[in-house]
Parts: structure tokens; sequence; C-alpha cells
């Protein structure tokens, strides 16, 4: 994936993850529902990772078009 590609998938993504939360916030999510955002978080996790590894390739200039996504259960248990 690309920058614009990752950015547009990341908007996409929060403001769904935005529309759940507010829903969240008026009354009790259905387990589908609760499935989704779990799912958005991961894939958005996933997102965010791909772009850090666009932009570190493009500053030490070595070709972005290679990067793929990485499985969730990498992205998942990273250290802060």
């Amino acid at each position: 994936m690309d920058q614009p590609s990752l950015l547009d998938e990341i908007n996409r993504l929060a403001e769904r993850e935005r529309e759940l939360r507010h829903e969240e916030g008026t009354r009790t999510l259905s387990a589908e529902e609760h499935a989704e955002m779990k799912s958005i978080e991961v894939h958005l996790d996933q997102c965010w990772d791909a772009l850090r590894q666009v932009r570190a390739r493009r500053e030490y200039g070595l070709p972005a078009d290679d990067v793929k996504v990485r499985p969730a259960d990498v992205v998942e248990h990273y250290q802060q």
C-alpha cells in the first residue's frame, strides 16, 4: 500500500470507530458491533504500522512499494 491509500484507510476506519463509540455512548452495542470495533482497532494498528514502515523506508532511500501489512498478532504485541 502507498501512503495516500494508507491514510485514506486510516481515515475511513477512524470515522467508523468514532461512529461506533458515539453509538456506544447512547445505547448498548450489539455483539456484532463490538466485534466490528475490535476488528477496526486491530486494522488501524496494522495501517499505522504499515504507514510507519513506508515513511521509514522513504527516509532511508529504500523503495516503499514493497511494504507489507504485518499480521495482527505481530502489531498487537508491540511494546509501547
